[in-house]
This record gives structure tokens, C-alpha cells and sequence, in this order.
């Protein structure tokens, strides 16, 4: 297991149960060095001055806040430590919600919460077979890198799992990002439904990452001297729907060669077959009209 990102205790109502962070997620990716291709020296990054030109050692950089060009506040570390945060060493429960209720694209960085010690293994299985039973997650306050975060406790097999969530004036409004109205034919939603139960999984643990793979293979034929074997790489179409009927009977017959199914023991639905009239349209609504909203200065206050 790794070592402890951070200890503290889990606080709700008057329960405290001591805990270690962990990393719950590994990151395998291949990391590479900038090198000086003439003699394949390292090639490091010096931190520069940009006034004087000068290179400053650690000990000579501090922070700052631009205010504006040519404008920045000085932040000293000590006034950073004076910055009220009761939840430093502590993940303070102030909520249960429906663990459905939450909308996943919140959800950031996730850890396990480890008990620290055989006094909290009684109040961690309290709180950890609570959860499990009511089928809620408690929603926390928690510092952690020098500011406060928004956390989510779950639970997954016998531990309890804490996952960082985005304040809500972090999740970015996608009601722009929408296409415009268009018609589309019964037909091409069924179609679209039969593709997807052509491609459903009931587990997708299966599932590897070719293109690290790939580049393990080439790295290891490179150190012994061998000449990289060329990547099988799949071709892809062109990309341009000419016939959007025709494009998801392709991609529900190829899905099927692909998990070798044929048609005698594929269990999905056939196809709908195409009308010659024109089929039920869904109707068209007319774009809302946009409110100009009012510009305010300064920085909303964040709630949870």
C-alpha cells in the first residue's frame, strides 16, 4: 500500500474515528526526459528571473497574486498559516445524501480512508456499514495541500472511500454546448438503442491501455538493441456520415463480428427496418431566450 497522503480523524455529530489517506488510484504512466540529443545529457529547467535574468535558488521564491499587469500582492507562507481552516485535521461530516443524487462530473480525485489504529476500528465500521446499509454518502469538509475541499465518504467492499468533489462554481454551465433542434426519425433511436445493446458490457475490467503497451514493446526492443516492431494500428472510416440509418446497421453488424457473435447467438435486438414514409418526428422547440446577466465584482460565495 502507499504511504499516508494525510492523518486526521473523521468527525460526525460527536463520533471521531482517527484515519490515513491513501491514494486509491495508480498512475502508470511511462515518463520521459527532455535530453540533449548530441550526447543525450539531461536537460533541466532553471527558474529565472524575468527582470533581471538573473537564477534564483528556492529559498528566493515566494508567492504572489497578479492583481493585474504589473500588479502583484506578495503572499507570505506565515500569513498562509493564519488562514482560518478548521477542518486542517479533520474530514467533518455536515451532510447524508442519496449517493445517486450526486452528479458524477463533481467528483475529482479519489482516496481510501485507512482506520489509524485499533480505536478507530470500531467507529469506522459503525460509520462504514451505515453508509452500506442506508445506501447514503455522507457529504465533508476536509484541508488538505493548503486549502479546503468538498469530499464525498462512500464505500467500497470493506473500506470506506473519499472522493474530492468540485465546489459548485467550478462545474462549468454546458447549456451553450448544446447542438441546435433537429429532426430525427423513430427509427434512428431504435437503431441507436440496438447498437448500444450490441456494445453493452457487464464488466468492464477487461479493458487495457494498448497505447502504454505499445510503448513498453518499444522501449524494451530499443534497450535490447532490436528494431521496433510497426504498431498494428486499426483503420478507421473517414468519419463523414453520409447515411445516419446505414452507419448504425454498419456499426451493429461489425460490434457483432467483433465479440464474434452470429446471428443465431447474438442476444440483441434486430435492427428496425426502415419506412418509406416519414416517421414520427420529434418536435421542435424554439431556443429560450438568453437573459443578459448582470456582471458582479468580486468572487460569488461558495456553498456545497
Amino acid at each position: 500500500m502507499p504511504s499516508a497522503i494525510w492523518s486526521g480523524a473523521i468527525s460526525f455529530g460527536l463520533v471521531t474515528i482517527p484515519i490515513r489517506l491513501l491514494a486509491a488510484t495508480e498512475d502508470h504512466s511511462i515518463r520521459f526526459r527532455r535530453i540533449h540529443l548530441e550526447d543525450m545529457g539531461r536537460v533541466r529547467n532553471r527558474t529565472v528571473c524575468e527582470l533581471d535574468g538573473e537564477e534564483v535558488t528556492s529559498a528566493e521564491i515566494g508567492k504572489g497574486y497578479e492583481v493585474e499587469k504589473d500588479n502583484v500582492i506578495p503572499i507570505s507562507d506565515d500569513e498562509l498559516a493564519e488562514m482560518p481552516l478548521p477542518t486542517a485535521k479533520a474530514i467533518d461530516v455536515v451532510a447524508f445524501v442519496d449517493r445517486d443524487s450526486i452528479d458524477p462530473i463533481r467528483l475529482g480525485s479519489t482516496y481510501y480512508l485507512e482506520a489509524a489504529g485499533e480505536v478507530a476500528a470500531k467507529p469506522y465500521t459503525l460509520l462504514r456499514k451505515a453508509l452500506e446499509r442506508s445506501s447514503k454518502a455522507a457529504v465533508a469538509k476536509y484541508a488538505l495541500r493548503g486549502r479546503e475541499h468538498l469530499g464525498l465518504l462512500s464505500v467500497k467492499e470493506n473500506a470506506m472511500v473519499l472522493h474530492q468533489m468540485h465546489w459548485p462554481d467550478e462545474i462549468r454551465d454546458p447549456a451553450e454546448l448544446a447542438p441546435k433542434p433537429v429532426e430525427l426519425d423513430e427509427g434512428e433511436i431504435e437503431g441507436a438503442l440496438a447498437l448500444m445493446d450490441t456494445m453493452a458490457l457487464d464488466d468492464v475490467s477487461g479493458f487495457r491501455d494498448t497505447y502504454m503497451d505499445a510503448l513498453e514493446e518499444l522501449i524494451e526492443a530499443k534497450a535490447e538493441g532490436k528494431t521496433p516492431a510497426a504498431p498494428k494500428t486499426e483503420r478507421k472510416g473517414s468519419g463523414q456520415v453520409v447515411d445516419l440509418m446505414s452507419a448504425l446497421e454498419q456499426s451493429v453488424q461489425k460490434a457483432k463480428e467483433s465479440r464474434g457473435e452470429s446471428g443465431e447467438d447474438a442476444t440483441v435486438h434486430d435492427m428496425p427496418s426502415r419506412k418509406k414514409t416519414t416517421a414520427k418526428k420529434t418536435a421542435k422547440k424554439a431556443p429560450a431566450k438568453k437573459t443578459a446577466a448582470k456582471k458582479t465584482s468580486g468572487r460569488k460565495p461558495r456553498s456545497a
